[in-house]
């Protein structure tokens, strides 16, 4: 007995238009905001940093799909809409949001079967939820894993590195940064469920430990359990 062959209502270029979408829809959330913008002096709150948190997501989402047998299309394409809408609208409701604009678009570019695009509005409307993933369908689940995901490792850190700079902080303070990101890390790793999932992030953990261990051995004054290092060879 041969395993079935799904054919994909999604072709490629029906995908790159959904994500020219999603990026003009970005850039004019922030044009339309004004001068008083929520966190508008954050780098990250740009349509730029955020389609690209949008494009690790596709990537990661997808990976985890294609490893765990979810429909790897409702898990794309929910992953390329899920933080359209968080430029313009509250945080508690951007995942409500974007799911409105996801159906908006779905229903009126290309035939997409009205199952699919349930499946899709369904896991960007829950991909904000807290509670256990197994309570959710398998491409939900592998939407809020990848969005989890791609806040931990060397990206995450940087990130918090970057965040440093326009805090006014010092570069002393870096492993207390990257140890945030380590702790946001151990936290997702107790909600993740798919074994893929749970491989990726023990990967980037190992990544923010090594990130850590290295500033802690370079930087002099740098407090290390208590302990400064003086800047002595180790």
């Amino acid at each position: 007995m041969g395993v079935e062959v799904r054919e994909s209502p999604v072709s490629a270029e029906a995908f790159e238009e959904m994500e020219r979408f999603v990026r003009g829809y970005l850039e004019a959330s922030l044009n339309n905001e004004g001068e008083g913008g929520r966190m508008r002096w954050y780098p990250w709150h740009s349509a730029s940093y955020r389609f690209n948190h949008i494009k690790n997501v596709v990537a990661i989402a997808t990976d985890i799909a294609e490893h765990e047998g979810a429909n790897v299309d409702v898990v794309r394409v929910a992953a390329v809409f899920h933080d359209v809408s968080k430029l313009e609208a509250e945080q508690d409701l951007h995942a409500e949001a974007g799911a409105r604009v996801a159906r908006q678009y779905l229903e009126t570019h290309g035939d997409y079967p009205p199952s699919f695009i349930a499946e899709v509005c369904s896991a960007v409307t829950d991909h904000s939820y807290q509670g256990p993933l197994t309570e959710l369908p398998l491409e939900t689940q592998c939407l809020i894993e990848a969005d989890l995901l791609d806040k931990i490792g060397a990206n995450g850190s940087i990130l918090l590195l970057l965040r440093m700079g326009y805090e006014s902080r010092t570069h002393m303070d870096a492993a207390e940064m990257v140890s945030r990101v380590a702790d946001r890390g151990r936290d997702a790793e107790t909600r993740i469920e798919t074994d893929r999932g749970g491989s990726i992030i023990h990967q980037r953990l190992k990544r923010v430990k090594w990130l850590r261990e290295w500033l802690e051995d370079e930087v002099a004054g740098m407090t290390v359990e208590g302990v400064v290092n003086d800047g002595s060879p180790k």
